[in-house]
C-alpha cells in the first residue's frame, strides 16, 4: 500500500508540475501566435491557431523603425553593461566577504540601504550630471553605472560566504599567489554559477531597459529596441498595430532566450561538478 500511495502522489506532483509548465509556455505561445495575426483578429477574437498576417505585421514594423538595428544598439548596450556588472560586483562581494577591514559591515549596510532607493528618484540628477558632461546620446551613461550593481553585490556576498572556503585563499597565499591572480584563477571559477544567474538576470535588465535610454538618447539611429518598439505603441492607430507590436517582441524574446539557454548549461555544470566534487 505504501508503494501504491508513493506511486500515486508522485504521479499527481508530476502532473502538476505539467500544468505548472504549460501555464508557463502559454504567454510565449500566445505571442507567437498573435506575432502572425492581424490588430482586428487579435482585439475581436481569442485563438492559438495562427493566422496569415506575418508578412503585413513585418511590413508594419519596418515602416516604423529598423528592427534590427535595434537589436543591434541593445546588444551594444546590454553585453558590456552586464559584463562590467558581474565582474566589479563580483570583485566587491568577494573585498567584503574574505576581507575583514574597519568599517567591512557599514559599507555593506551603505549597500543594502542602496537597493532599497528606486533608480527612478535620481534620473533628473542623473540626466543634468549627463548633459554637464555632454554624454546626452551616447551610451556611456547606460554601461558605466552598471558597474555599481548593489543587488549583485549583496547576492554574491552570500554565495562567496558559502561556497568559498577561506582556507583554499590562504592555501593559494602560502603557495605565493597574489591576490587578483587567486581571485582570477580561484575565485571566479567556483562563482561561476552565482556569476552565470546574475549575468542572466542582468543582461535580460538592460536588454528590457526603456525608461533611462528613452531620456538619454535622442537620435532615432541610436535607440535601443525597447525605445523604438515603443513608437509602435505610440502611434495613432494601436489597433492596427497590435500583431506587429506582438511580432517585434517576439524577436526581440529571442536573444534573451540563447542568453539563458547557454549560461544556464554552465550553471547546471558547475553545480553538478561541485557536487562530484563534495
Amino acid at each position: 500500500m505504501n508503494g501504491i500511495g508513493y506511486k500515486v502522489k508522485k504521479g499527481i506532483l508530476y502532473i502538476l508540475l505539467i500544468l505548472l509548465g504549460v501555464t508557463c509556455l502559454l504567454p510565449f505561445l500566445l505571442m507567437m501566435v498573435n506575432a502572425t495575426r492581424s490588430g482586428a483578429e487579435i482585439v475581436t477574437s481569442f485563438t492559438l491557431i495562427p493566422s496569415t498576417h506575418i508578412k503585413e505585421n513585418w511590413k508594419t514594423i519596418t515602416g516604423y523603425f529598423n528592427l534590427f538595428k535595434g537589436m543591434w544598439n541593445s546588444v551594444k548596450v546590454a553585453v558590456p553593461a552586464t559584463l562590467l556588472s558581474i565582474y566589479f560586483s563580483a570583485l566587491t562581494a568577494y573585498g567584503l566577504a574574505r576581507y575583514k577591514f574597519k568599517g567591512n559591515k557599514a559599507i555593506f549596510m551603505t549597500i543594502l540601504i542602496f537597493m532599497m532607493i528606486p533608480g527612478q528618484l535620481g534620473l533628473i540628477g542623473f540626466y543634468n550630471l549627463c548633459a554637464k558632461l555632454h554624454l546626452v546620446n551616447s551610451y556611456v551613461p547606460l554601461i558605466i553605472p552598471a558597474i555599481a550593481s548593489p543587488g549583485t553585490v549583496f547576492f554574491l556576498k552570500q554565495y562567496v560566504e558559502s561556497v568559498l572556503p577561506p582556507s583554499l585563499i590562504e592555501a593559494a597565499r602560502i603557495d605565493g599567489a597574489g591576490e587578483l591572480y587567486s581571485f582570477h584563477r580561484i575565485v571566479i571559477p567556483i562563482m561561476s554559477p552565482g556569476l552565470a544567474t546574475m549575468g542572466i538576470m542582468g543582461f535580460i535588465g538592460s536588454w528590457n531597459n526603456y525608461l533611462l535610454p528613452m531620456i538619454i538618447l535622442n537620435k532615432n539611429d541610436k535607440f535601443t529596441l525597447p525605445v523604438m518598439m515603443a513608437s509602435l505603441n505610440a502611434s495613432t492607430d494601436i489597433t492596427a498595430n497590435q500583431g506587429a507590436i506582438y511580432l517585434a517582441v517576439a524577436i526581440s524574446v529571442i536573444p534573451i532566450l540563447l542568453v539563458f539557454a547557454f549560461f544556464s548549461k554552465y550553471i547546471i555544470s558547475s553545480i553538478s561538478a561541485g557536487a562530484v566534487k563534495e
